[in-house]
């Protein structure tokens, strides 16, 4: 059996799994024979192992597919997953803190992240949620989840502006 260019395999222990793309652009997933469309990856860890432990659900919500890592997967496989998984999440990392209007919340925070240049409002200091002893996730005033990653790696103005709150 020939496998068309834009379709990968993944071997795993139970199934052989084909993944394409329709001419919607939707995900299909072919497993041990069924074919499933509109399949959506879901991380099962983002912040913590965001490239480990991945589902292939369908549109109904249910598993169709478990990937253990993506470094086991052919580029072009994991290059859908992750576009598509872009598409779903959004959670820009803090890459450095620019200023803060104020050391009293609500204040205004000019950031870098990986995403450009952002603004966010921090409205109470619990805002700032510790996931580990070196990462944050912080909400801003509109909802938006802004991660940082490690606050050891900040440089040393913004791990300042930083201090005042934690």
């Amino acid at each position: 059996m020939s496998i068309p260019d834009t379709e990968r395999r993944l071997s795993d222990r139970s199934a052989d799994f084909t993944l394409s793309r329709d001419e919607d652009g939707k995900l299909v997933l072919n497993c041990n024979g069924i074919t499933h469309r509109g399949v959506v990856p879901v991380r099962a860890f983002p912040i913590a192992a965001p490239d480990e432990c991945i589902s292939l659900v369908d549109p109904n919500g249910h598993e169709v597919a478990w990937i253990p890592s993506l470094e086991s997967v052919p580029s072009d496989f994991r290059s859908m997953i992750l576009e598509d998984l872009s598409y779903r999440e959004f959670t820009p990392e803090i890459r450095r803190i620019a200023s803060v209007s104020s050391f009293a919340t609500p204040s205004t925070w000019q950031v870098v992240t990986d995403r450009g240049n952002a603004e966010l409002l921090l409205k109470a200091e619990d805002h700032i949620r510790r996931l580990s002893h070196t990462a944050l996730l912080i909400t801003d005033g509109h909802g938006v989840s802004f991660l940082l990653r490690d606050i050891e790696a900040l440089d040393p103005h913004s791990r300042r502006l930083l201090d005042r709150f934690l």
